[in-house]
């Protein structure tokens, strides 16, 4: 890649004025007239060194012209402003990556930078019992998008599910069953079971906690029969989802495999990792800068922390040769997560060395726009629902018309929850969301169509296919010193495990498409540069894709 290979010649030219680095800063300009690279390495050293950091600048220049280390595909370099050294690549790059794309198709992008690493990301994490509310659709979108991220670079990537089939919501689910008398095989009649059961806990704390009790060592018949029937239903309604979702979980574990798993290793690690504190067992995070947390009960009942420390067990027990385990969740547990994983250290350092916690922000409704049953959840299936009445309202019918809005749906809410970085909290906006003239899923998606269009329009027009002569070419656009970047963009993303930097750089790209087919007769039979034109054309449309692919978004061929 051309960005490791200037990297080099710095760092070379550097050496020769006795300045060892060990790390070359580059970036591209954000005014694309100001060159294809810069560093500002000549002020990052000319200050350590004392020296004025335009004149090392201009030394550093000098001596990557003087050794001749010029690659073959840099036009000139210069320096600007205080010290900035800026790059630029000739037009014989650009076309050679329009050449490029098209060549590699969907593998463009891709890398092998962890081939032979085997990652775990596990993400979405429904509790049975309860609806996948609009939490669950940010960790989906964003563990998916991981997933397909690292797949695109070489890794073996295992899709993992962890739900939570015990615990007190559960009890309050059977609670509510058992008072109102329906068997729990209907997804609408545990979610207001769970309701009910919510609101009775003040006034029946006791009685439900027995309930959570009993579930946990299955000795009551009739609550047994309510427990399997209710989960097995919420299991088949979540897999319904999942599919809409374009997710296939490879892996499922569950709370009520690991709470024993992870009850016994508290229990086993008691006076040297955990310590016993008012009948409870405790982790005492203080003594490591963090806070104290509850890992079994005064009831003797595991709480989450105890869960999830048999969870990291029963990843790395079942895959002893994983390099690494992504957990994806909201921002509200980072803090028990840091309790949790520190804990897990103490137990087995191996498991938290190769843990690491994405946490990210909540997903909001501006006020009024919808509620649940139970006044606080805003489910899933009922946000994209909202948003698939507003696409119906817009849309005509056509051939594949079903297909087509489902998939417009998913790429409304999938990007406006990845195009912000995943630490941030995000008002879902309904309208930008589904617009086509803004940054917004349906926009990319509308923008791959348009470019199908001109494709089929220029096969009808028998326009030739554009052979690679130079001749063909026109002065370098903002398309080509975008569309040589995806590579660059993947493996960022990659490295920061951040979606929102593919999102942003194919928003920037459909921009400039966009604006370049307002401008020009891309399909014109007469024209000897058409060619180049459409082949531009399906490059834009071929990147597009491929990172549409990367979010977890499909692309329609028409809209």
């Amino acid at each position: 890649m051309i960005k490791e290979d200037l990297q080099k010649i710095i760092k070379s030219a550097l050496a020769d004025l006795g300045i060892e680095v060990g790390e070359v800063h580059l970036e591209h300009p954000v005014d694309l007239k100001m060159g294809d690279y810069s560093t500002n390495t000549a002020m990052v050293y000319a200050k350590q060194l004392g020296q004025n950091p335009k004149e090392l600048a201009e030394k550093i220049v000098e001596k990557i012209k003087a050794t001749g280390a010029l690659l073959p595909w840099i036009e000139k370099v210069e320096v600007a402003g205080a010290g900035f050294i800026n790059f630029y690549l000739k037009p014989e790059f650009f076309v050679d990556s329009v050449k490029d794309v098209l060549e590699k198709g969907g593998k463009y992008g891709s890398n092998e930078s962890l081939k032979g690493k085997k990652i775990m990301v596990e993400y979405t994490d429904p509790n049975p019992f309860k609806e996948i509310h609009i939490g669950h659709l940010m960790s989906n979108a964003i563990g998916e998008s991981i997933s397909r991220i690292i797949g695109f670079q070489g890794a073996n990537v295992i899709r993992a599910n962890f739900q939570g089939d015990v615990g007190m919501h559960v009890a309050k689910a059977v609670y509510g069953l058992l008072q109102t008398g329906k068997d729990g095989s209907k997804i609408g009649d545990l979610a207001e079971a769970y309701a009910y059961g919510a609101k009775s806990f003040d006034d029946k704390k006791q009685e439900i906690t027995e309930i959570n009790k009993k579930i946990y060592d299955r000795s009551d018949e009739k609550i047994n029969k309510l427990y399997d029937t209710g989960r097995e239903a919420s299991l088949r309604y979540f897999e319904v989802i999942y599919k809409k979702l374009g997710t296939k979980f490879d892996e499922y574990f569950f709370e009520s495999q690991t709470a024993g798993i992870g009850k016994e290793l508290v229990e086993k690690n008691v006076g040297k990792v955990f310590e016993e504190s008012d009948g409870a067992i405790i982790f005492k995070g203080e003594n490591y800068g963090l806070h104290t947390r509850v890992f079994i009960n005064s009831e003797g009942l595991p709480t989450y922390e105890t869960k999830d420390l048999g969870l990291i067990k029963s990843k790395f027990e079942k895959y002893p040769d994983l390099d690494l385990s992504i957990s994806v969740t909201g921002n509200e547990v980072k803090e028990y997560f840091k309790v949790m994983l520190k804990s897990a250290e103490l137990v087995e350092p191996e498991w938290a060395g190769k843990t690491k916690h994405i946490a990210h922000g909540m997903l909001r409704l501006p006020e009024g726009k919808m509620s649940s049953r139970t006044g606080d959840v805003i489910s899933a299936i009922g946000l994209m629902a909202d948003v698939e009445q507003m696409i119906l309202a817009k849309m005509e019918k056509s051939e594949g018309y079903d297909k087509t809005v489902e998939q417009i749906t998913l790429s409304a809410v999938k990007y406006s929850i990845l195009k912000s970085a995943s630490g941030k909290d995000i008002i879902f906006d309904f309208d930008k969301s589904i617009s086509i003239e803004g940054n917004s899923g349906p926009y990319l998606q509308y923008t791959n169509a348009r470019i199908n269009s001109i494709l089929e329009k220029a096969k009808q027009e028998n326009i030739p296919t554009w052979n690679f002569d130079l001749q063909a070419v026109e002065d370098i656009t903002d398309i080509e010193k975008l569309l040589y970047r995806f590579p660059e963009i993947v493996e960022l993303a990659g490295a920061t495990n951040e979606p929102h930097h593919v999102a942003v750089y194919l928003s920037d790209l459909a921009q400039a498409f966009n604006s370049y087919y307002s401008g020009i007769q891309i399909v014109n039979s007469s024209e000897e540069n058409s060619s180049y034109r459409v082949a531009l054309s399906q490059a834009v449309g071929q990147v597009i894709k491929n990172g549409l692919y990367l979010l977890g978004i499909e692309a329609p061929e028409k809209m």
